[in-house]
């Protein structure tokens, strides 16, 4: 890449946008890389501002977080917020890009910028596994759509069926799956403060 397309990017501080957000979130790089399918190394070359990912990989990271590109490149004008996001231009990312996924999410507030809360449409498969268990700032407010969800937490399952939602501080350890052999579907909401 030539030095003048490189101070360009460098502008627009893409590498030290993505770690604030990544720190916001409480997620390490590996973390990290367990949701986008980037290693650890290559993250943290982006943060470094040492590598500039590619549209579509900025995409796959900004979609973990709830933002739109724009995040990366917008000065912070003010202005109103509202944002339509169109069922048919969501994304289905799986929890986890290695193995069989336990749940597919897609997010629902990808173009906002600097959201105060990230909203997921989860769907768990029947029959699939427990997601690994993990922790991350703020609260999560989980709502199932469809089937029966199995959540475990300080050391306890919680079994929630269709209607039923649970509101939890995220800091401690949890896991979900569908229980029984049919999937669900659940809103899950989640915010870092």
């Amino acid at each position: 890449m030539s030095d003048t397309l490189s101070e360009g990017l460098e502008t627009y501080r893409i590498g030290p946008k993505l770690r604030e957000l990544r720190l916001a979130k409480g997620l390490a790089l590996a973390q990290l890389g367990d949701h986008t399918g980037l290693s650890a190394g290559m993250l943290s070359k982006i943060e470094r501002g040492q590598v500039f990912p590619t549209l579509p990989t900025l995409l796959r990271i900004a979609l973990v977080f709830g933002v739109g590109l724009d995040h990366f490149f917008a000065e912070g004008a003010e202005k109103p917020i509202v944002e339509v996001v169109r069922a048919r231009d969501r994304l289905k990312l799986p929890d986890t890009p290695q193995g069989e996924p336990a749940f597919h999410f897609e997010s629902l507030d990808f173009p906002v910028s600097d959201s105060r809360l990230g909203a997921y449409l989860a769907e768990f498969p029947g029959g699939g596994p427990m997601t690994e268990p993990h922790a991350h700032a703020g609260v999560e407010l989980i709502y199932v759509l469809s089937g029966t969800l199995e959540i475990g937490i300080h050391d306890g399952i919680r079994m929630l069926d269709k209607g039923d939602s649970i509101y939890f501080e995220s800091g401690f350890d949890h896991t979900y799956r569908a229980a029984g052999g049919e999937g669900a579907q659940a809103l899950v909401v989640v915010t870092s403060s």
